[in-house]
């Protein structure tokens, strides 16, 4: 009996650099429907690729307490395993990274509305 193999997969989880930023920018715009980035797009720090395609980004943002927290945007809608790995791997690197953006909400909302200004020149 012969069988078949499903092809897996390939996803990559990485850091988000400077070079990705108009890319997850417009990927936010095409998912939330708007023209002009708003401050919920966050800092994104962690994204999921699919060869050379972002599917998924994790960004951080000021939550509804007032916290330094994150967000997650798919592009591409993940199986319930792969959201589950990716979150996993987000709340590990946002409890691993003491930086300022990630501890303290009044340097995140800086740094955020900075990028924004910039985003939407």
């Amino acid at each position: 009996m012969e069988t078949s193999l499903q092809p897996q997969k390939q996803y990559q989880i990485s850091e988000v650099y400077i070079a990705d930023i108009i890319e997850l920018k417009n990927i936010f715009l095409q998912i939330s429907n708007l023209e002009i980035v708003p401050e919920s797009f966050g800092i994104p720090f962690l994204m999921i690729r699919q060869k050379n395609n972002i599917i998924a980004f994790a960004s951080l943002i000021i939550n509804s307490i007032g916290k330094t927290g994150f967000v997650i945007f798919e592009k591409e809608n993940l199986s319930t395993e792969e959201k589950e790995n990716f979150m996993s791997q987000v709340q590990t690197y946002f409890k691993r990274n003491n930086s300022g953006n990630y501890r303290d909400p009044l340097q995140l909302k800086s740094s955020t509305e900075r990028m924004i200004n910039w985003l939407n020149i």
